[in-house]
């Protein structure tokens, strides 16, 4: 990314570097004062908006670098999503236990039929948790990278 670009999350960071407040920022820009609060805050601005902010900070600002901020957001919140559905399936194998779990307690024949529900939730959290938490994915190929190349 280009030094002299901005980047909604370094907006007040600059505003700051400048001693400037928010209220003199909005004079400036010509942006209402809950807009330049919005902003700083991390909600979307307008290309509009965002280009009054670059003027009076005398810097440039390209659709590229919102689009990937938009993207990464994306991404976070899908993140989110799937830890959140990781979570819920937890709760739902934890509780779908408690009655054979009971059961086999009682009677020792139900011990097997236990331990095969017990395997079969082990194996979709298993197969579940490797697909949100990504074990294998870009850091882990840089770790490796890393590790196998550093004596080199």
């Amino acid at each position: 990314m280009n030094p002299k670009t901005i980047n909604l999350r370094d907006i007040k960071k600059m505003r700051l570097e400048r001693h400037w407040s928010q209220d003199q920022l909005s004079e400036m820009s010509g942006l209402s004062i809950r807009t330049i609060q919005r902003i700083e805050n991390g909600e979307n601005a307008g290309l509009e908006s965002l280009k009054s902010l670059a003027a009076v900070f005398e810097i440039n600002i390209t659709d590229s670098d919102k689009t990937q901020e938009i993207e990464q957001i994306r991404k976070e919140e899908e993140y989110v999503q799937n830890v959140k559905g990781f979570y819920k399936l937890l709760v739902i194998a934890v509780l779908s236990l408690v009655a054979p779990f009971i059961i086999a307690i009682n009677d020792a024949s139900n011990w097997i039929i236990f331990l095969w529900i017990l395997l079969s939730w082990g194996v979709i959290l298993g197969i579940y948790s490797l697909n949100v938490f990504d074990f294998f994915g870009e850091e882990w190929k840089r770790k490796m990278i890393y590790k196998k190349f550093k004596n080199k």
